[in-house]
C-alpha cells in the first residue's frame, strides 16, 4: 500500500493498515521528485501573515502516533525513497523496517532551519540507528545525508537507480508477502522490546514538551517568513 507525499497523507494511521487481513507488508511510497518535503510552511507562513497564533497542539499526538505505531505493528514496512526527503518525512522514512532509495535520494532533517526541534520521532530515530554523535551533526546542521551515506551507516538497507527503484521494492515487497508472516511479526515484538521500549515516553515527555516551547518562539515565526521569502533567517534566540 501507498502513501501519497504531501497534505495530512503523512497522519494516516497505522491502525489501518494492521486492522486488514489483505495487507501482508507496507510500503511507504512518495513522489518521484520528493518522498515528502514535511510539514505545510506555507500554512504556517499564511496564519502568521493574517496576525494568527501558530498552534501546532492537535499535531503533537498524531505525529507520535505514527512512527510510534509503525514500529508497533505486526506488519513489515517498506520506505521507497525517491529524491528529498525533508523534516518529518525523514521521521517517516526512518520508522520504516527497510528504506530502499533511489541513488538521487537525500535526508535532510530541516527543523533547525526553522527554529524548531526534530519530530515524528526524528531525533530518537537517528540516535538509535547512528549514535549519539551523528545525529547532533543532521540534526543541528540540517545538512543533508545523502543516499550513499545512509547506506554506508546501515541505515538504508539497499541504493539503486531511479528507473529501478519500483521494481526494487515490489520484488522486496513480494518477498516479504510470501514469506513467514508470523515470523515476521514476532521478530518485530522483539526488536521493539528491544530497542524502542521507551519510545512513547520520549515522544510524551520529550518530544512533545521541546517541540511546543520552539513552536511557540519568535524564532519559529522568523523561520518560516525567512523560508518563505527565500532569504537567511535572523534568529534572536527568543
Amino acid at each position: 500500500m501507498d502513501i501519497p507525499s504531501g497534505g495530512n497523507s503523512i497522519f494516516l494511521s497505522p491502525v489501518t493498515f494492521e486492522i486488514d487481513p489483505q495487507v501482508k507488508v507496507v510500503v511507504l511510497k512518495g513522489m518521484p521528485k520528493a518522498f515528502s518535503a514535511g510539514g505545510d510552511i506555507g500554512y504556517f507562513y499564511n496564519i502568521i501573515q493574517q496576525g494568527g497564533e501558530v498552534n501546532m497542539d492537535s499535531l503533537f499526538d498524531k505525529v507520535g502516533n505514527v512512527p510510534n505505531g509503525l514500529k508497533k505493528m505486526s506488519k513489515l514496512v517498506i520506505a521507497q525513497v525517491s529524491g528529498a526527503a525533508a523534516g518529518a518525512g525523514v521521521s517517516l522514512a526512518f520508522s520504516a523496517d527497510f528504506v530502499v532509495c533511489s541513488d538521487n535520494a537525500k535526508f535532510i532533517m530541516a527543523f533547525v532551519n526553522l527554529g524548531l526541534v526534530p519530530d515524528t520521532g526524528g531525533t530518537y530515530l537517528l540516535v538509535k540507528s547512528l549514535g549519539a554523535q551523528r545525529a547532533m551533526e543532521l540534526c543541528a546542521t540540517g545538512q543533508p545525508l545523502k543516499a550513499a551515506e545512509a547506506k554506508d551507516a546501515g541505515i538504508v538497507y539497499d541504493v539503486v537507480p531511479a528507473e529501478e527503484l519500483d521494481d526494487a521494492v515490489m520484488k522486496l515487497a513480494r518477498r516479504f508477502a510470501a514469506g513467514p508472516l508470523l515470523s515476521y511479526k514476532n521478530i518485530k515484538k522483539q526488536i521493539y522490546q528491544a530497542a524502542f521500549y521507551d519510545y512513547k515516553k520520549y515522544l510524551d515527555e520529550c518530544e512533545i514538551p521541546t517541540q511546543g516551547e520552539c513552536a511557540a518562539s519568535k524564532d519559529f515565526i522568523e523561520g518560516v517568513k525567512a523560508f518563505i521569502e527565500k532569504r537567511k533567517a535572523e534568529f534572536k534566540g527568543e
